[in-house]
């Protein structure tokens, strides 16, 4: 069983090769798909070292021209995937690729075809102390995004947004995806869950990065995904 790894990133020269580092020395059988959106920093440059460094691994990097959002960098990734499960990996260091067994592990045993990795089940809501919750007010619309899928798709997600979202070869190619921006996450979430699958949900951890550490959801891709949300329910 091959895993695709779909790396979406604009701007990461930070730590787009820590990233793929960490990927790598992750043991699962994988192919790794970087998608460059447009960059307008160094990452270019740093991609094409990380090409050198790899060249007998499993390594594709595309170069889109222009940034164009997301949405955009993980439709092209799912277009370029050959894997029996895929799973997106954000480019920077919010999210640990050694969780990747223990999400992969229910797609293995036959037990789930769609596996979500959830962060608000062991990241509690604190306003207050050293275990204050970071971003409070991105934590409170995650959940009510959630929620709100709950409602509209009979599902139990606790972290509709998570960016670990893993599912088997005939989910991914099955979706159809048109989004370019952040509003991809529900357009997914809406679709696999209209077309009947269950999406089991694991608990993992991370590490949130600040605006100034280059964060870039906004407050309006909130509002984005509410709509897609109740878009998708309606829309044949």
């Amino acid at each position: 069983m091959m895993l695709s790894v779909i790396i979406p990133c604009f701007n990461e020269e930070r730590t787009i090769a820590a990233l793929v580092d960490k990927v790598f020395n992750e043991t699962t059988k994988k192919e790794v798909i970087v998608i460059n959106d447009g960059s307008t920093d160094n990452t270019s440059q740093y991609l094409e070292k990380i090409k050198l460094k790899y060249k007998r691994n499993n390594l594709t990097v595309f170069n889109k021209i222009k940034n164009e959002g997301k949405g955009s960098a993980v439709r092209k990734g799912f277009e370029l995937a050959k894997g029996d499960v895929l799973v997106i990996q954000d480019a920077d260091l919010e999210y640990d690729p050694n969780d990747y067994k223990k999400l992969l592990k229910p797609i293995k045993d036959n037990k789930a075809k769609v596996v979500y990795g959830t962060r608000l089940k062991t990241l509690k809501f604190n306003l207050f102390g050293k275990d204050k919750t970071p971003f409070p007010l991105h934590y409170l619309a995650n959940q009510a995004l959630s929620s709100l899928t709950n409602v509209l798709y009979g599902s139990k997600l606790t972290d509709m947004e998570t960016c670990y979202k893993m599912m088997s070869r005939d989910v991914y190619k099955s979706l159809n995806l048109i989004s370019n921006g952040f509003e991809v996450e529900p357009e997914i979430t809406a679709k696999i869950l209209k077309s009947g699958y269950k999406i089991l949900e694991i608990p993992i951890s991370t590490i949130p990065r600040s605006y100034h550490e280059g964060k870039k959801i906004k407050t309006q891709d909130a509002f984005k995904a509410l709509i897609t949300l109740f878009k998708y329910k309606f829309k044949n």
